[in-house]
């Protein structure tokens, strides 16, 4: 069987079988089957889901590594493909299913030619993206002690296969999450003036927050503030003590990062302490931007149209990836790969055109050797 038709049957079975971030246990042993079979070596590190395959070249040169992520999401798949999940309420809707395989299919390619490899290269297939947290259990093992430089892909639903996007500098935004309960003093609905109704200071806060891109931040900055869920109360008759709100913030720019959350804390406070009520503001700071090399980017084109691809602007995405924790300590790119044009990412027709499977794998081996 010819290496092609492997990854595009190992490609279906890790479409099959999903798993959620953390709960990566079937995904990892299939992993670790597939690399033993092919007589790729396992690094040694404690993580619990997750691998990570080493090759070591046959010529002296750096430590490099290739990012793979391997979680599902919680979604029911609607793609009618005969290889669909078979997991209710889980599928790869995100292309990880692919970004593993190419990772499989990269380090089988390089092993094949390890001679012609100068240093080494560890392909991390990390749990838990989905997260945005995962990568910190990989930082958290020995892998990227000795690793100068690391390269990431994406599935780009919204490009052809033979596609690549890259661009140089931050191609995806900085995640981070809030929630900010409102207090005040709950009381019948029919006598307000009993008490101090949270609701209409957390309507006020809600339009407050709306300002801060418009009026605080550089308008050539991408950044954005989503409240995405609100709750209080639970009768008709009752006004509740507390409102909750949650939502995420995403920035491109890391003073903008910092100004906002402290915007948001000052309007929340003062805005609810104006109606008599309490604010407090929970922050969780996900990954920072992820941002590509320039050096790597120039060899990323270049390596493209060695492999006979076309190379396009990367579009850049408020969403985020945690790929951008390894960037906080050596260089990194992050390139989108076309994979036919479909349903986006994290809807439940998304899809992943298996002839693209194999050119990227060899593409990523190329950037290697």
């Amino acid at each position: 069987m010819c290496l092609k038709e492997k990854l595009n049957g190992y490609f279906e079975w890790f479409h099959r079988n999903p798993e959620l971030a953390y709960e990566e246990y079937a995904t990892t042993a299939k992993i670790k089957e597939i690399l033993t079979d092919e007589g790729i070596r396992i690094f040694p590190c404690h993580l619990e889901t997750g691998v990570v395959a080493v090759i070591e070249g046959g010529k002296e040169g750096p430590v490099q590594a290739l990012r793979c992520d391997i979680d599902g999401l919680p979604i029911q798949e609607e793609t009618g493909l005969d290889y669909a999940s078979v997991q209710t309420g889980r599928m790869h809707a995100c292309g990880h299913d692919f970004h593993i395989v190419s990772g499989i299919g990269c380090g089988i390619l390089l092993n094949e030619r390890k001679n012609e490899l100068a240093g080494t290269v560890k392909i991390i297939f990390q749990p838990a993206e989905e997260s945005s947290l995962g990568a910190l259990k990989v930082l958290e093992t020995d892998v990227m002690e000795d690793v100068a430089q690391i390269w990431g892909i994406h599935a780009d639903p919204t490009n052809e296969p033979g596609v690549v996007g890259i661009r140089e500098g931050c191609v995806a935004a900085a995640v981070d999450r809030f929630v900010l309960t409102v207090k005040g003093i709950g009381c019948h609905g029919a006598h307000p003036d009993d008490g101090i109704d949270p609701i209409p200071a957390t309507a006020a806060i809600v339009q407050g927050f709306q300002t801060v891109v418009a009026r605080n931040i550089n308008a050539f900055h991408p950044a954005l503030i989503s409240v995405t869920r609100i709750e209080a109360g639970n009768t008709w008759n009752v006004i509740p003590e507390r409102a909750v709100m949650e939502g995420t913030v995403r920035t491109m720019d890391r003073k903008d990062r910092i100004l906002i959350e402290r915007r948001m804390k000052e309007i929340a406070e003062n805005t609810a302490r104006a109606y008599g009520a309490e604010a407090e503001l929970e922050w969780t700071a996900g990954p920072p931007a992820v941002y590509n090399d320039g050096k790597m980017v120039q060899k990323s084109v270049r390596t493209a149209k060695v492999c006979g691809l076309l190379t396009v602007p990367e579009e850049r995405s408020m969403g985020g990836d945690d790929f951008a924790f390894y960037e906080e300590r050596i260089p990194g790119c992050y390139i989108k790969i076309g994979t036919g044009k479909g349903q986006l990412i994290h809807q439940p027709g998304f899809m992943v055109d298996k002839n693209v499977i194999f050119p990227t794998a060899e593409y990523l081996s190329r950037l290697f050797l």
